[in-house]
């Protein structure tokens, strides 16, 4: 389902009260929500309203679990860690409980072994579930790419482990993501694009042919739950619907 908003603020604004309702929803009927947050400019202000009144009041924090979709294989205390990101502008503000925060560990020597770890974690949750997150949040890069997804890479095609590490070499770094696997099991995945630069590869992913090499975007296909995009008008400008 599209949604169009006028600009990056009303993006953020309608994630939140769509985050919040969410949220309402499922813990009507079950003890915990999984979420697994995004990085980038537009997650950031969305943390900021969920972090105030009047979406911080309507949460009950103590029942959420945190998760990650990806991460750069930084320290937590580096500018460019996403967890750090989130921390700064939610989750130091609001009363998650620290053992239901599972942040993808960047303190170890091997990337992967970071991964094996987050995996236990994941298998740990969500093993002979129907659906893994409750809610998946994504981003999409100019490129097409989301999560640690970025064209022309092999864990676009990674379909047996859940999380995964690899070295990006266009960025001198690892990172540190879930696979297609995993977050195509989630119940709901709600994407967050803004910006003109992204136009392009916004008509390509929902529009053009299927393409996941060039436009990795498009594996996300949930197997049993829902896709929302929220986007702005700049990013919406190309599409024909």
């Amino acid at each position: 389902m599209l949604h169009i908003l006028p600009n990056a603020e009303s993006v953020a604004t309608a994630a939140a009260e769509f985050i919040t309702e969410k949220i309402e929803t499922v813990l009507k009927t079950r003890d915990r929500f999984t979420i697994a947050l995004s990085g980038g400019s537009t997650p950031k202000r969305l943390h900021q309203l969920l972090a105030e009144a009047p979406y911080s009041n309507r949460i009950d924090w103590t029942r959420l679990h945190i998760f990650w979709g990806d991460e750069r294989y930084v320290p937590l205390e580096d500018e460019r860690n996403n967890a750090k990101m989130a921390y700064d502008t939610l989750l130091n503000k609001v009363p998650v409980p620290a053992e239901q925060i599972h942040i993808m560990r960047t303190d170890l020597p091997d990337p992967e072994e970071s991964a094996r770890q987050y995996e236990t974690i994941l298998h740990t949750y969500f093993d002979g579930k129907e659906n893994s997150f409750d809610l998946l949040l994504l981003g999409m890069g100019d490129d097409g790419h989301t999560l640690s997804l970025f064209p022309g890479t092999e864990v676009i095609h990674e379909t047996g482990k859940w999380c995964t590490a690899f070295f990006l070499k266009q960025q001198e770094m690892f990172r540190v993501t879930l696979t297609r696997t995993i977050a195509n099991q989630s119940a709901c995945i709600l994407f967050l694009t803004t910006g003109k630069a992204k136009a392009p590869a916004l008509k390509e992913v929902l529009e053009g042919p299927p393409n996941i090499n060039i436009y990795p975007s498009q594996v996300i296909q949930p197997v049993n739950g829902t896709t929302h995009w929220i986007v702005d008008e700049a990013a919406a400008c190309l599409l024909t619907r």
